[in-house]
C-alpha cells in the first residue's frame, strides 16, 4: 500500500519557519536541497520551500480557486507540553477544540485543539490521533 511519506509548504523565510517545527515538534533537519531544508520525525519528510516569486506561473496557492494542503496534523504524547511550545514559539490558539463521534482513540473518534503557526499555517495538535490513525 501506498504510505504518505512527503509534504510540502512553502514560506518566505524557510530557516525561520523549519526552526518553528523543530523547537515544537522535535523534527530534525535531514537535508537542505535548492531553496529548501528538509525536516523528519523519522516516518514522513516535510519539506519548508522558499516562496516562489511573484509573477512565476507556477505560484498559483493564493489565487481563487486554489486546492492544497489545508493544515498539518500533529499527534503529540503531552498537550500541555506542546501548548506551552506552540505559545512560545509565537502559535496562536484559534479557540477551535474539535471532538468527533465515538471515543478518542478508539478509530471512531477524535479530539484534536487548532493553532496558528508560521506563515498562518493551520496546525492541529492530538493526543488521541484521528479517525483512522
Amino acid at each position: 500500500m501506498p504510505r504518505i511519506k512527503h509534504i510540502a509548504i512553502r514560506t518566505p523565510d524557510p530557516e525561520k519557519t523549519a526552526q518553528f517545527y523543530i523547537n515544537v515538534f522535535g523534527l530534525e533537519e535531514v537535508g537542505k536541497a535548492g531553496s529548501g531544508l528538509y525536516l523528519s520525525d523519522g516516518y514522513i519528510n516535510l519539506a519548508i520551500l522558499r516562496s516562489i516569486d511573484e509573477g512565476n506561473e507556477e505560484s498559483v496557492r493564493d489565487v481563487a480557486g486554489y486546492a492544497g494542503i489545508d493544515h498539518l496534523g500533529f499527534m503529540v504524547e503531552d498537550m500541555d507540553e506542546i501548548k506551552e511550545k506552540l505559545e512560545a514559539e509565537g502559535a496562536r490558539a484559534m479557540n477551535m477544540r474539535i471532538n468527533v463521534g465515538g471515543h478518542a482513540g478508539d478509530g471512531r473518534g477524535y479530539y484534536e485543539e487548532k493553532f496558528r503557526g508560521p506563515d498562518e499555517q493551520v496546525i492541529d495538535v492530538s493526543g488521541s490521533g484521528w479517525i483512522g490513525t
